[in-house]
């Protein structure tokens, strides 16, 4: 294949993309409380925000995210399902403090799986993790065994779980970074959205929080959670996904957002909770509205390539009138770029498949590709086609083939076989056709000399006649 580069003959933007130095140097970062950030666009996966994302800190229940995920997995692979009877354990309570967020489960309650995912999601209930576990892998160690084989699986390099939900103990660390992972993979099964959604839930079992709604914690989505008794979280477009604090996590959220097509997710931790002026004020919303609001005032999706922009010029083998042809993007290419997005920083990458390049040609066909890069990050590849059909210049096609057959070796072989053949045909022909006449003249002279013989008995004979008659006459 050729490659051909093309530098900044369209729209581009200046957007620092890399994984922790986004373009956020460019439009100047939000002021925030907490001590890790992390912004991503949902349908790119590219990071539009980052401050300490790979910071390994206490990620509190925002652990659950990883214990709910194995749940669903097993679900997915049929080793378990959502209707199953699950008995807790004698130990589901253990380690658990008196402030601890439960669902007042204690052990020998029986109640679903789907319940007890329920209870986690939306509660945050750290012995219903527990008993999760315990259900799944035969106990707590091992499913935390689990929960860190699928972290590194996932590509979790800074995460270690020592516990199902969160809970203060050393060695149980995340970062923002892996927290993103994982709550990506959750977020293809539409039941944990379902979950991470519900403001309210209520329970099937008397003895699940005495038979009581539970309430979401998450203020930006719940006007019941207890966050948003003094100030109002709730914020328009925002959906899921868990809360979590502990003393020395701070208050951390993980939660998405969408406005005007752009879709966001937001993780924040180590943030702080104040009581100011008889109003209490909790960090993690706060600091995640700031960030919601600072991407969907700076970001919108602009159009990188558009189909009507000319990529690039081919010839085409074996096509009529010259076989110029003209590629276009099969289709547009759009990207969320910062409203003070520059012309400078863009690369156009084309690629023409040279194998492909060949007559006939219907319209549409894909002859390369066209990748763009932003200060050296591939924001999407667009196949390039031609617009019209390129017809088979006849010709051309005859000249080329007759080309193609002569230049094999086999080919030439058998020609110069086929001519020795011919010379020793025509060598035998003449041969033969010499010895023929010669043997014609041969034939033609006796049969001339038995001719003139003959003729001459002939003349004989009659003299003797002759002499005969005379002799009688006489």
């Amino acid at each position: 294949m050729k490659k051909f580069r093309l530098f900044s003959f369209l729209l581009c933007v200046s957007l620092f993309c890399t994984l922790f130095a986004p373009s956020a140097a460019a439009l100047g970062a939000p002021t925030l409380d907490g001590q890790a950030a992390l912004v991503a666009d949902l349908d790119s996966g590219r990071f539009l925000y980052a401050m300490n994302a790979e910071q390994q800190r206490a990620p509190a229940s925002l652990t659950k995210v990883m214990t709910v995920l194995l749940a669903l997995e097993a679900v997915d692979r049929g080793d378990v399902s959502l209707n199953d009877t699950v008995t807790a354990q004698n130990d589901c309570r253990e380690g658990l403090g008196d402030d601890s967020s439960t669902a007042g489960i204690v052990p020998g309650v029986q109640l679903s799986l789907r319940e007890l995912l329920y209870c986690a999601m939306v509660g945050s209930a750290n012995e219903a993790c527990n008993v999760i576990g315990s259900y799944l892998s035969g106990s707590v160690s091992a499913f935390v065994d689990r929960m860190n084989q699928r972290a590194a699986q996932l590509g979790c390099v800074n995460t270690h779980f020592v516990n199902t939900n969160g809970l203060p103990a050393e060695g149980h660390y995340s970062t923002a970074y892996d927290l993103y992972l994982m709550t990506m993979e959750a977020m293809k099964h539409p039941l944990f959205m379902e979950m991470a959604n519900t403001i309210e839930y209520q329970p099937e079992s008397r003895y699940v929080n005495d038979g009581k709604v539970i309430h979401n914690s998450n203020a930006l989505i719940s006007q019941y959670s207890d966050y948003n008794v003094y100030s109002s979280y709730l914020y328009e477009g925002a959906s899921g996904i868990k809360t979590g604090y502990t003393r020395a996590a701070g208050y951390c959220l993980i939660s998405t957002a969408q406005r005007g097509g752009v879709r966001a997710l937001v993780i924040v931790m180590g943030c702080n909770g104040y009581y100011n002026a008889g109003i209490e004020e909790f960090r993690n919303f706060s600091d995640s509205i700031t960030l919601y609001n600072w991407v969907f005032d700076n970001f919108s999706y602009r159009e990188l390539l558009g189909v009507s922009e000319p990529m690039e010029q081919v010839k085409i083998r074996l096509a009529e009138d010259g076989g110029e042809v003209t590629l276009y993007p099969q289709q547009a290419l759009t990207a969320l770029l910062p409203a003070d997005f520059s012309t400078e920083n863009m690369e156009v990458q084309t690629t023409v498949y040279e194998d492909k390049l060949t007559a006939p040609l219907e319209a549409g066909t894909v002859l390369g590709e066209a990748r763009i890069l932003i200060n050296g990050d591939d924001y999407g590849t667009v196949r390039l086609v031609n617009r019209g059909r390129v017809e088979l210049a006849r010709g051309e096609f005859m000249r080329l083939r007759l080309r193609q057959i002569f230049s094999n070796g086999w080919v030439i072989t058998l020609i110069v076989l086929i001519v020795l053949l011919a010379a020793v045909y025509i060598v035998l022909v003449t041969r033969y056709r010499r010895l023929r006449r010669k043997h014609l003249r041969e034939r033609k002279l006796a049969e001339q000399r038995r001719r003139q013989r003959l003729a001459e008995q002939q003349r004989a004979a009659a003299e003797v006649r002759q002499a005969e008659d005379s002799w009688k006459t006489l």
